[in-house]
């Protein structure tokens, strides 16, 4: 395997009610985000890297939901225990938002090498929840994706 693309993506899975859907990572326990991944090519569409992560770690199916694509980006630096799983120097990632609305919770299915559990939290509960600063604040904006359903 080489080396991970510093470009990912963070989708924040919510429904119409304003619940968050977390996740608790497997090789850190108590570490809540939600679906995030990096880029599996270059030249990855990231639309098909945001729906492909939340396959792969939920068993949601993108198509059936409405996946939105916030057109918005956090650079952040990267962990230093995670950055032997990147190129030699490179200790920036750019993370790109999408949220997924759903109607109502959805069943999940955990990819067990990445996470061994879930929850679905209000909004501000889960904001608190999440463990690096960028995954708190795209859960900050489920509230605006909220008021424009209305």
């Amino acid at each position: 395997m080489g080396n991970k693309i510093p470009v990912s993506v963070l989708v924040v899975i919510y429904t119409k009610i304003g619940e968050v859907l977390l996740l608790n990572r497997a090789d850190h326990p108590g570490y809540w985000q939600s679906v995030t991944g990096s880029c599996d090519y270059i030249d990855e569409p990231l639309e098909e890297a945001a729906c492909r992560e939340v396959r792969e770690e939920t068993g949601l199916n993108c198509q059936e939901f409405e996946l939105h694509n916030w057109h918005w980006q956090q650079v952040y630096e990267i962990y230093p225990h995670w950055r032997h799983r990147y190129a030699d120097g490179v200790i920036h990632n750019t993370e790109h938002v999408f949220g997924l609305c759903l109607p109502t919770r959805q069943p999940i299915v955990l990819a067990p090498r990445e996470h061994i559990d879930y929850v679905w939290l209000p909004i501000d509960e889960a904001a608190r929840q999440c463990f690096s600063d960028t995954n708190r604040a795209a859960v900050l904006k489920v509230k605006e994706c909220l008021v424009n359903l209305l």
